[in-house]
């Protein structure tokens, strides 16, 4: 993944599209992450050359992640987004954030389980 992080808008807007790309698909899936930065004065990491001036005391910055599934054979359809979001940024980006999350869930296809099923049922039958 690259180390340059999009703004809310284009992350925004690019999720948007991830999932419109989804719909009525019968297959793919799409993974979002957070994970709160982290600062540590001892390591030179990707964060401290983010935020060098940020004081290990103060509320930090939370990354946000979404990729598409694509197999393991095509790579070329993969979609890596990510965006940083301020402390004081983070009630309106998850207000947004929901919704594009809630409208683009809307689309999708939910997971065909009556094979698991068939095939939990089969396996108690047997036992």
């Amino acid at each position: 993944m690259s180390s340059k992080h999009l703004s809310q808008e284009e992350f925004f807007d690019k999720l948007g599209h991830l999932f419109s790309r989804r719909k009525g698909s019968d297959h793919g899936a799409i993974y979002l992450t957070q994970k709160r930065l982290t600062y540590d004065p001892g390591e030179q990491s990707t964060t401290a050359k983010l935020f060098p001036d940020l004081p290990p005391n103060k509320p930090l910055p939370i990354i946000i992640r979404a990729t598409n599934g694509k197999s393991k054979r095509d790579r070329s359809d993969k979609a890596k987004l990510s965006t940083v979001v301020q402390p004081h940024e983070l009630e309106a980006f998850y207000l947004r954030y929901a919704d594009i999350c809630k409208a683009g869930m809307t689309t999708l296809k939910p997971r065909d389980k009556s094979k698991k099923k068939a095939k939990a049922k089969k396996k108690k039958a047997t036992s």
